[in-house]
């Protein structure tokens, strides 16, 4: 009998949705999964919000409390999450083993004043019960932090209004401009703030003319760069000037705009897709931080990947995915880029809109034989300094590791996966990713 044999049974003992093995993973590595790129009880091609959610709330005590309210720093704050880290500070709150640091992360992850009265929610949404002592802890720390805009400006109507969580958390006020003010938010008497949600709002409560209130906006320059992106479609229904629109892309702040969000906006609004382009290349110039040498890109477009990022959004993986690919052709040194699905298909060297275009119509989406289209790849790029999938991992095939440097990127919340072992894993799919490569290789390689 041979003994001499590799046993990779414990290691692949899981399988992803479509069938290829996937390594066993630790149960902070699931959270991560999970975590990094989920929106919050939104359904999945795979798996649906509640089902993620439930395993979330199982891995938490397993994993060391640092480590967790690591995570939930790294979700709002790199990742841009809103309504994630807020349920990990919750599922934090049931545990004695994790409570301590509650407060502490709490404060941190609360960046808008509606997520007090939004992770009040969360922490009710099992049923009403007394808030603990590190969440009052975390919340009156965290309300000091909002002036009479922001609050003014969140105070929305609902089950928990801010003032609710005034009174349950009992904040001391830093002077007495903000006990007055806190007076005022109870009195429901703050100032109303001149944002674009409110004129629009009030537009629409009212018989007039919602051409001109938008009008208004652009020209005063009051909606910021995401509003102007996501209401590309309200401006072009309500009749808008043409030219007011193109000065406020040109106008616009994009320092902080990742690709994707052009591209969806791209979609809505093809007739604006030339100034949308042009202002997605003065945020890639902005966010530059060349990667040297050769870069192989492989991106997935099988049919999973057609999935709507939330329900509320036409925004899709693929924008995901195709936004990390255009970011990567203007960082990188040198670029060679496939897609896959059924198989690997090399695409021709375009940047932009034109690149998007590429990636989307190269090949149908299908399968997901990951695996076979690593093999052709490797097989046509002889030596490369890196290479990245970016992928949701749901391989009918075996995945193999990489000849070089690999980063598998997931965009998806999926239990298991296949880029670990000897690849680089990373979950999510904001500029951090690209970020993460660069410092690594500066470190490790």
């Amino acid at each position: 009998m041979r003994m001499n044999v590799l046993k990779l049974s414990h290691f692949y003992r899981d399988k992803t949705h479509e069938g290829a093995p996937a390594k066993v993973l630790t149960a902070e590595q699931q959270l991560r999964r999970s975590v990094l790129s989920c929106l919050l009880w939104e359904k999945e091609f795979y798996e649906d919000g509640v089902g993620i959610m439930g395993r979330i709330a199982e891995l938490v005590p397993q994993v060391a409390a640092e480590a967790v309210a690591a995570l939930a720093i790294e979700a709002r704050e790199k990742m841009k999450l809103r309504h994630m880290p807020l349920l990990l500070v919750r599922e934090m709150a049931r545990h004695a083993s994790h409570r301590a640091l509650v407060a502490e992360t709490l404060t941190r992850v609360i960046q808008r004043a509606d997520e007090l009265s939004e992770f009040v929610a969360i922490y009710w949404a099992g049923g009403r019960q007394p808030l603990s002592a590190q969440v009052k802890k975390g919340l009156a720390a965290a309300f000091v932090k909002f002036d009479e805009y922001a609050l003014a400006k969140y105070d929305r109507e609902g089950a928990i209004r801010l003032r609710d969580v005034l009174f349950l958390a009992h904040p001391k006020p830093q002077n007495e401009a903000q006990a007055e003010l806190w007076k005022r938010l109870v009195d429901n008497s703050l100032a109303t703030p001149d944002t674009w949600e409110v004129a629009v709002s009030e537009a629409g409560r009212k018989v007039g003319n919602k051409r001109e209130i938008w009008e208004r906006l652009l020209a005063e320059r009051k909606l910021g760069a995401l509003a102007l992106l996501r209401n590309l479609r309200n401006l072009y229904q309500a009749k808008v000037s043409e030219q007011l629109v193109l000065d406020a892309l040109t106008a616009m702040k994009t320092e902080r705009v990742l690709p994707f969000r052009y591209l969806a906006a791209a979609r809505v609004a093809p007739q604006w897709e030339e100034a949308l382009e042009k202002a997605m290349f003065r945020s890639l110039s902005a966010n530059a931080n060349t990667l040297a040498g050769h870069t192989v890109l492989l991106v997935d477009v099988s049919g999973s990947m057609d999935w709507a990022l939330s329900s509320r959004s036409e925004m899709k993986r693929t924008d995901a995915a195709y936004g990390l690919g255009i970011l990567l052709r203007e960082i990188a040194e040198k670029v060679t880029v496939f897609t896959f699905s059924e198989e690997a298909k090399r695409v021709p060297a375009r940047r932009g809109m034109a690149l998007r275009d590429a990636m989307d119509k190269n090949q149908p989406h299908g399968g997901t034989n990951l695996g076979a289209a690593l093999s052709q790849v490797e097989a046509e790029i002889k030596h490369y300094d890196r290479l990245i999938v970016i992928t949701d991992e749901q391989s009918h095939d075996r995945v193999s590791k990489p000849r070089g440097k690999g980063y598998m990127i997931n965009v998806a919340s999926n239990k298991n996966g296949v880029g670990y072992g000897a690849w680089n894993h990373i979950d999510g799919w904001s500029e951090a990713v690209i970020e993460y490569i660069a410092e690594l290789e500066r470190a490790k390689y």
